[in-house]
């Protein structure tokens, strides 16, 4: 599986919604202040971020996959970063996170509540990812070597970016920015062409 399949497979649903906002099929509100981390206040995402939407599209990706490539192990795997995006925003999300489309019950146990608490669970992930990146991998060549230094460096920086910087100034720009997580995956993609198992 590569670091690309894998990257789209853990961000599917946050790449999916973007578009769903610009399409006015989902909604967020910018409120400073909303939590200590993040000023976005998820009014009605059911179709991107419900578990059970989670969880069709965590079959879906991994049926589709399947389809393509006959490797039912790395299916599961893929199905299971799908839907581990959900578990994980659940621990960090307030309790907004749907259940199902249309059903009033939220989840969420609100680690965005604490800055600090968010960093301590957060960086340490982030740091393990890669680590075991770079240790399951060799460069092949300068890019592969500085491509994958360059790729960890940016996503720090947008995660500073998004715990300390300004409250976005619109919902079109979070959008439009959330669209830009494309160019993560494909750089993830390029990325692999650079690198072996080790």
């Amino acid at each position: 599986m590569s670091l690309g399949t894998a990257f789209f497979a853990a961000q599917f649903v946050d790449l999916l919604w973007p578009t769903l906002l610009l399409l006015g099929l989902e909604s967020v509100r910018i409120v400073p202040g909303a939590t200590a981390v993040t000023p976005l206040v998820f009014e009605h995402y059911p179709w991107s971020h419900s578990l059970l939407a989670v969880a069709l599209w965590a079959i879906a990706f991994g049926a589709l996959h399947w389809a393509w490539r006959r490797n039912a192990r790395t299916a599961l795997v893929l199905a299971g970063l799908v839907l581990s995006h959900w578990l994980l925003d659940a621990l960090v999300h307030i309790p907004d996170l749907p259940l199902a489309p249309g059903v009033d019950a939220r989840v969420g146990l609100g680690l965005w509540q604490s800055r600090v608490g968010t960093l301590l669970v957060e960086v340490p992930l982030f740091a393990l990812g890669g680590w075991w990146y770079a240790r399951s991998t060799r460069p092949l060549d300068r890019a592969g070597r500085y491509g994958f230094a360059g790729l960890v460096a940016l996503l720090a920086v947008v995660q500073a970016a998004n715990v300390f910087g300004p409250p976005p100034p619109d919902i079109a720009a979070i959008a439009w920015v959330g669209q830009a997580q494309w160019l993560l995956v494909l750089w993830a993609w390029w990325l692999d062409r650079h690198r072996q198992p080790a």
